[in-house]
């Protein structure tokens, strides 16, 4: 009698790997993908799973926010993402979310939120204006105008202009060692000098103008900021 050796082969039906997870939100979907995979791979199973799920009967449009972590998305291929989305009729891709920045934007970045130093005297009709902070060593004379796209901080009189949060940072505030400004702006909120001097009272020490809840400029202590804008302390936040 013949002996038979049986082969048991097993055959391992591996699931896919999930390249694209989607959940909904109020506002719409956000699609989460892999950062590992291929593009080509990417935009495949995008094209699937928005087909699959698409409703067949008219639906309003909705909005898709894409968050692909740590991957670089070239313009090309940002515009590849949006294309394959917005052919699904009922779609509309609304914001890109990545983890990586170029060097220009990294140097952009860093120019809006750094400290910038400078010792002087703005005499009236000069303006001194920096991209970040600014951090003033002297005196801001009457029609003398100082600008920044963050917060201004001046070891000094402030008795001239000043304008922060040009880059639309609602929360930028302006401090001064002696704060009798002609004029306070905060992002697009002004108060001029009548409006000032009623807040304004005899002090020696160092003061600050900030925007409050009810959208308006109000000057106070210098102390209240550690509470009010606890994102000032960039060194303690390391720490």
């Amino acid at each position: 009698m013949s002996n038979y050796i049986l082969v048991e082969v097993n055959v391992v039906n591996r699931q896919k790997q999930q390249y694209v997870t989607i959940k909904g939100t109020k506002e719409g979907l956000t699609l989460h993908l892999d950062d590992t995979c291929s593009f080509q791979e990417l935009l495949a199973e995008i094209d699937a799973k928005l087909t699959s799920n698409k409703d067949p009967e008219e639906t309003p449009l909705i909005g898709v926010r894409l968050k692909v972590g740590n991957r670089f998305l070239t313009k090309k291929q940002e515009e590849k993402l949006r294309d394959v989305i917005r052919s699904k009729k009922n779609f509309l891709v609304e914001n890109i979310e990545s983890n990586v920045v170029t060097k220009e934007q990294a140097f952009q970045w860093n120019k809006q939120t750094e400290i910038v130093p400078v010792a002087k005297m703005i005499r009236s009709g000069q303006v001194l204006e920096v991209e970040g902070d600014l951090l003033l060593i002297g005196d801001i004379n009457p029609g003398g105008t100082v600008k920044a796209g963050g917060n201004i901080f001046v070891l000094g009189a402030l008795r001239g202009n000043a304008y922060a949060g040009l880059q639309g940072k609602q929360d930028a505030v302006i401090a001064a060692s002696l704060m009798k400004p002609t004029l306070l702006s905060i992002n697009e909120t002004i108060n001029r000098a009548p409006d000032i001097t009623e807040q304004l009272e005899s002090s020696h020490e160092m003061e600050c103008a900030y925007i409050d809840e009810e959208e308006q400029i109000v000057i106070d202590r210098l102390q209240v900021l550690s509470h009010l804008r606890p994102m000032l302390t960039r060194l303690e936040r390391r720490m």
